[in-house]
């Protein structure tokens, strides 16, 4: 069976993992924290950095969380996140999320945070989710929506950024506006209407504080990241373009009524 086609369009570049640091269970997924229960087994497919896997482990303990990330190297954050928040009931191995290697019903909650939009089969990803589930537990599946972001003021070079990081993911194997799609997908993979759940929820970035951060991770992920790298390598911007883009998130961030918003779709689903 063909394993997973997409390319990671972020990379693990530096303003990338400056992101993915940031995310806890709070702000990334409260939908699911009414699901959770000490001595559940959970799984945390791509983990990346750990600072969610942490999360889940601490609500989980006695239980055990199995974090799982294509990047063998990204789990060493995730191990240091792990250490350094006193956790010590995580597991963490390399894994296809397209083929899992857990037998069937191997958990209680399977989690997967910003996943399915940058893999190459979100159906057969989602199968494989559901399958190492157990009955009467849950899927719980977040991703945000790239065409549904909205920010003010308007500066047109973002709108430029907009379409071109959806086309750069769409020609590495993936679809940015993921969240509209996550309760289509889940019927794909055969969760009857009844057993899936979907919400919404956005993060939202207006203070200086985080207007400055988001607009400077953004620049420097437009230049210098694995992004930059397939954009220009896919024909799709050359160096002075993002270079532009670069110069247009900072405008943004620079200004003092700025506010920008990342809308996210959710789907917890009953195995």
């Amino acid at each position: 069976m063909p394993k997973e086609t997409a390319v990671y369009t972020h990379g693990h570049h530096e303003s990338v993992l400056r992101s993915h640091r940031w995310r806890t269970a709070a702000n990334s997924a409260a939908y699911l924290l009414p699901e959770l229960r000490p001595g559940q087994d959970v799984l945390d497919v791509g983990c990346g950095p750990g600072t969610i896997t942490a999360d889940l482990a601490a609500r989980v303990a006695p239980g055990t969380v199995t974090a799982v990330d294509a990047a063998g190297d990204v789990l060493d954050k995730a191990r240091e996140a792990a250490a350094s928040a006193g956790v010590d009931n995580v597991r963490f191995a390399v894994a296809d999320v397209h083929a899992l290697d857990f037998p069937d019903d191997s958990f209680d909650v399977v989690h997967a945070h910003q996943v399915l939009q940058h893999v190459g089969d979100p159906v057969r990803a989602l199968r494989e989710l559901r399958r190492v589930c157990r009955p009467g537990g849950v899927v719980a599946v977040r991703d945000a929506d790239y065409a549904a972001f909205a920010w003010f003021p308007a500066v047109p070079v973002l709108d430029d950024w907009q379409e071109l990081y959806r086309r750069v993911a769409r020609a590495n194997g993936g679809e940015p506006d993921a969240g509209r799609r996550l309760v289509s997908w889940a019927r794909q993979a055969g969760f009857d209407d009844a057993a899936v759940t979907a919400t919404a929820s956005a993060w939202c970035f207006a203070t200086p504080e985080e207007r400055a951060w988001w607009s400077g991770l953004w620049a420097d992920r437009t230049t210098a990241s694995e992004y930059a790298g397939l954009a220009v390598g896919g024909g799709h911007a050359t160096a002075e373009r993002l270079a532009e883009l670069a110069r247009g998130w900072r405008e943004w961030g620079a200004a003092e009524d700025a506010w920008f918003l990342v809308p996210h779709g959710e789907i917890l689903c009953r195995a």
